[in-house]
């Protein structure tokens, strides 16, 4: 099926010879047009549902390509390369890579919004992958140009510890195995005016001390705190 107007079409055309995939697919393109359509534009026709879908896609993508890529590898560091993998900020940057924002249908104060930017590339990459998804009920159009991407990011992010968000990667560690969020109690352990780590956090499992650490802020203290009990649960022995 095609939309009936020609000029969208032939967009979209475009954008999924982009992304490498051969033409005569199966791809839904009312959906693919709905998932580069922005809420500024219509209220009930956007990619707000689509962006629900696919993000379940994308960690579903990241998780298989962890499984199969690092068979020996903990899954507390799936955990934690995975919430790197998914964040916005990554998700943009992929989505710039393959011009998203050529496509992107936005009205309005939102096409001035730079700030949102990053957001809206993002909240767009997961509708489309939801709209690719949803075309097939598979991967079929997905893993064959996501997987280097996510393969290559995997690399360099298990080569660089420190871009790593031990935050994200403790929260999805706890809910997978307990069901719960962790809790992090901070207190200010020095006077504003000192150029010193201002905040000092602890955070806790079911009573049990996970970890503690120190920062300028207090997300730099939760992520301190984060980084020693996510290191801990993630050795071998603790497996």
């Amino acid at each position: 099926m095609t939309l009936v107007y020609p000029r969208r079409q032939r967009q979209l055309e475009s954008l999924v010879r982009k992304l490498g995939l051969p033409p005569g697919l199966p791809i839904k393109w009312e959906l693919l047009d709905l998932a580069l359509t922005h809420p500024s534009v219509s209220e009930s026709a956007n990619y707000e549902q689509l962006e629900f879908v696919g993000d379940a896609v994308v960690r579903l993508a990241a998780a298989v390509v962890l499984w199969e890529t690092y068979p020996d590898c903990p899954v507390g560091d799936f955990a934690a390369i995975r919430s790197v993998l998914v964040s916005d900020r990554i998700l943009a940057q992929l989505a710039r890579e393959y011009g998203f924002q050529l496509y992107l249908l936005v009205a309005g104060s939102a096409t001035s919004d730079k700030i949102g930017q990053e957001s809206r590339l993002a909240d767009a990459f997961e509708a489309v992958l939801g709209a690719l998804y949803l075309s097939t009920n598979n991967l079929e159009l997905i893993r064959p140009w996501l997987d280097f991407h996510l393969q290559k990011l995997a690399t360099d992010i298990r080569s660089d510890p420190a871009r790593l968000n031990y935050k994200a990667a403790l929260q999805e560690w706890t809910q997978a195995e307990f069901k719960v969020l962790p809790e992090y109690r901070v207190r200010e352990v020095n006077q504003p005016n000192q150029n010193q780590e201002r905040f000092a956090a602890e955070v806790w499992l079911h009573d049990n001390k996970l970890g503690e650490g120190k920062g300028r802020s207090i997300k730099a203290a939760e992520q301190a705190a984060a980084k020693v009990a996510f290191l801990a649960i993630s050795q071998p022995e603790n497996q």
